[in-house]
């Protein structure tokens, strides 16, 4: 008997699905063009230390993350893997992390001359240079420094002697709606900031670094941005950036969703006509009805916003959630699901049989994306990587 009990709501990962996604994205790209990989937030609540594992297995060697500690995380596993792989630091640094990067071989994104300074020193320190990529606001009005700054923004940080200039990059805002204006200023504005880059180390050391804006939509839909490197993160983990399953596509062949969250039959009940289900009676039974008590709720990162809206599938069929999702506990009608009993397994999300639930279809029954709701189920489960 295990120590520790296992809980009754897993979410198994695909391995081949995340290596499949990646090798398709990465054929979208010129030959010679890098895919970075996105693994920040735990890779998409998919493991970022598994699913970095998978996309490696599949030529990977650029990962992004978000945050610091998720980038020492990911290069202790890369070190005792054997993988030597670049790890990027979008959001830059604060104050008092900067030994951190040299120490574990990490890149940073900048944006501030004063970060700069820090990890100059840090690397001087360390006698080993920080690469940096250079961080440009082309139009998401989020982090970055602003395209007319970057001839002088440049210059600067390669007077410093502790870092490497190893690239610079910006991000789409509505690359998901190739028809949007904005599109092409951003692609713009990226190559005018580019070319004062490339000014500077061309002067300076002759090959420039790397230049990346794409995303998954800009891969998909801006041909013109791909530049010489890009970076992908939904549709990695199968699921198109626009929320259209039919747009899950990259090289002519459909991503594959790596993740599947299932439950089982907690118990099951007959009730009456009339019966009020669940907090506030929010619904009520219009028939005599079977309902199967599901050990499953908002904890489990299955929102209260699927009240009276999603589908689960029992024995290959759906059957609807009924009444208001608690913290712990849902209900599914399956008056007309024969035989269902406790143990059976449940799909919250994910295939069995011929039925499928989609992360795009419970995004949308909760008024929110693809890529909140995979994050909330994956990283509030017990989790295990498939083959």
């Amino acid at each position: 008997m295990n120590p520790f009990p296992d809980s009754a709501n897993r979410v198994w990962v695909s391995a081949a699905a995340l290596k499949s996604n990646y090798r398709l994205m990465r054929s979208v790209l010129p030959p010679a063009t890098p895919l970075l990989a996105m693994v920040k937030a735990d890779a998409y609540g998919h493991g970022m230390v598994a699913a970095a594992g998978a996309f490696a297995e599949a030529g990977c060697r650029h990962f992004g993350v978000a945050e610091l500690p998720e980038a020492v995380r990911l290069r202790e596993y890369l070190y005792a893997a054997g993988i030597d792989a670049e790890i990027l630091v979008m959001a830059g640094l604060l104050p008092g992390q900067e030994e951190y990067f040299p120490r574990y071989g990490l890149s940073a994104a900048v944006f501030s001359l004063d970060s700069a300074r820090l990890l100059s020193a840090a690397g001087a320190a360390a006698g080993r240079r920080v690469l940096v990529h250079i961080k440009v606001d082309c139009g998401m009005t989020r982090l970055g420094i602003m395209p007319e700054e970057t001839l002088a923004f440049t210059e600067a940080i390669e007077q410093l002697s502790g870092i490497e200039l190893a690239g610079i990059f910006a991000h789409f805002p509505e690359a998901d709606s190739p028809e949007k204006p904005s599109n092409r200023q951003v692609r713009d504005n990226f190559a005018v900031a580019s070319a004062a880059f490339t000014t500077v180390l061309s002067a300076a050391k002759g090959l420039p670094p790397r230049h990346h804006l794409a995303n998954s939509a800009g891969i998909l839909n801006q041909r013109m941005a791909h530049f010489d490197m890009a970076r992908s993160g939904i549709a990695l983990y199968g699921y198109a950036p626009d929320g259209i399953p039919a747009h899950a596509v990259a090289g002519g062949e459909a991503l594959q969703p790596a993740m599947r969250f299932v439950s089982r039959v907690l118990q099951v009940k007959d009730v009456a006509a009339g019966c009020g289900v669940s907090y506030g009676h929010t619904f009520v039974t219009a028939r005599p009805s079977r309902l199967a008590v599901l050990p499953v709720g908002y904890e489990d990162g299955y929102q209260r916003a699927l009240s009276n809206k999603a589908s689960v599938l029992i024995h290959g069929r759906r059957a609807p959630i009924v009444g208001r999702i608690c913290m712990n506990l849902c209900l599914a009608d399956v008056t007309e699901i024969a035989a269902v009993a406790t143990g059976d397994e449940v799909v919250l999300l994910g295939c069995q049989g011929d039925e499928c639930v989609s992360a795009d279809e419970l995004a949308a029954l909760a008024g929110t994306i693809s890529y909140e709701l995979l994050c909330m189920i994956g990283n509030n489960n017990q989790r295990e990587m498939v083959a």
